[in-house]
């Protein structure tokens, strides 16, 4: 089935025209970049101030941290698409391709178990040491899935 959905969105009008606008393409892919930027820079942000003060002050970095990391997984999703488009079938079984998913799916857990396990009441306090597992395992993931989004095209 996975196959199937990759050979329909590369045989697709999305494809089709990802492929044949330069436009289309170079834009999906300076926002994607765009997007990853703003995603995995805000996150650091929030998952350094947590590892570096305990969280001190990790609500207020967050404030504004965490709408910034949700524009730029807002503007990563459909860019995403459409640059997987282009070539899915091929990129759909590329290794680096799967782990790029794989440590996505990974920083997006990790990000609802923290809001779930310190985000409630907490504003104002030192967040617990177990926050900081969190915040290097965030750190990790995210690293991770840019390092495999860029191996892409060397896979």
């Amino acid at each position: 089935m996975y196959a199937e959905i990759l050979a329909a969105l590369e045989a697709s009008w999305l494809g089709h025209a990802a492929r044949h606008s330069a436009w289309l393409f170079t834009v999906a892919n300076l926002l994607h970049v765009l997007g990853s930027a703003l995603l995995v820079g805000a996150i650091a942000v929030f998952d350094v101030k947590v590892l570096a003060d305990r969280g001190r002050g990790a609500w207020e970095t967050g404030r504004i941290a965490v709408p910034l990391a949700a524009a730029g997984l807002a503007l990563q999703v459909p860019t995403g698409i459409v640059l997987l488009a282009v070539e899915a079938r091929a990129l759909g079984q590329n290794p680096a391709f799967l782990a790029k998913l794989g440590f996505i799916a990974l920083g997006l857990a990790n990000v609802a178990l923290f809001h779930r396990r310190f985000g409630r009441g907490r504003s104002r306090e030192v967040l617990p040491a177990s926050a900081r597992t969190h915040a290097a395992a965030s750190l990790g993931a995210w690293i991770l899935a840019l390092l495999a989004g860029r191996l892409i095209a060397y896979i």
